[in-house]
């Protein structure tokens, strides 16, 4: 019987745009390797729709997310992290502790949620954020065979 997935939890403010994409994105790359999720210190109410359309633009799955407390991970009877990845600043500080003492890595990234301007230039930074974190994960896989 082969190693079991190492779980990877992929935390920023509002679980609605780059942590969605983190856990898209390893969940189809991990090759059953990794197993990822996600979660907000401050859970928005729904995952942003752009995130769904970018998500769907770039192949990847874009059902069944919904933006979660980190809280959810830190209870007993959570899955035990080997990993938790911080990928915005305020997340990285507020981080708690989470049981089984996971690695913890920080990718800060601006929150693309945030961007103002045309519904184009809204679109192609929720593109770019993805196309960013994909290069972080391929590079993460690269060094944790």
């Amino acid at each position: 019987m082969g190693e079991r997935a190492r779980n990877v939890l992929f935390l920023c403010t509002g679980n609605s745009a780059r942590s969605v994409f983190c856990e898209a994105y390893l969940n189809a790359r991990g090759k059953g390797s990794f197993r990822a999720f996600s979660a907000g210190s401050r859970p928005k109410g729904e995952v942003h729709p752009l995130t769904l359309e970018t998500l769907r633009h770039g192949g990847l799955a874009a059902e069944g997310y919904r933006p979660k407390s980190w809280d959810e991970f830190a209870r007993p009877g959570a899955p035990e992290m080997d990993f938790v990845i911080t990928v915005c600043d305020n997340a990285k500080e507020a981080c708690p502790v989470f049981p089984g003492r996971p690695r913890q890595l920080h990718w800060g990234m601006p929150d693309p949620a945030e961007v103002k301007g045309s519904d184009e230039e809204r679109l192609q930074a929720f593109r770019e954020t993805l196309r960013v974190l994909d290069g972080r994960i391929q590079q993460f896989l690269a060094q944790e065979p």
